[in-house]
């Protein structure tokens, strides 16, 4: 499974599944999406950065609209045009 084929980040909402259930990735997926090792997402985690988990026994899971929620809050502001004239 791929959260770039199954989940596009595109989507403004997640799909759901019969059960009316957010579909949900591993660490791994995050970390394959993200470009970055595992052990950063797990860094992450011990200081209280990344996206929000949910934990079932050892695992973690993350919601594809919190994964998107944290995306967004990462970006950047743009910064102020440079100014060209001199004065």
């Amino acid at each position: 499974m791929s959260i770039h084929d199954d989940y596009p980040i595109s989507s403004s909402t997640p799909s759901t599944d019969a059960w009316g259930l957010e579909p949900l990735i591993d660490i791994n997926e995050l970390a394959t999406y993200l470009g970055i090792p595992i052990s950063t997402v797990y860094d992450w985690r011990v200081r209280g950065k990344g996206p929000t988990a949910y934990r079932f026994g050892k695992h973690l899971k993350f919601a594809i609209s919190d994964v998107r929620a944290w995306i967004a809050e990462q970006r950047e502001p743009s910064s102020p045009p440079r100014r060209t004239d001199r004065r």
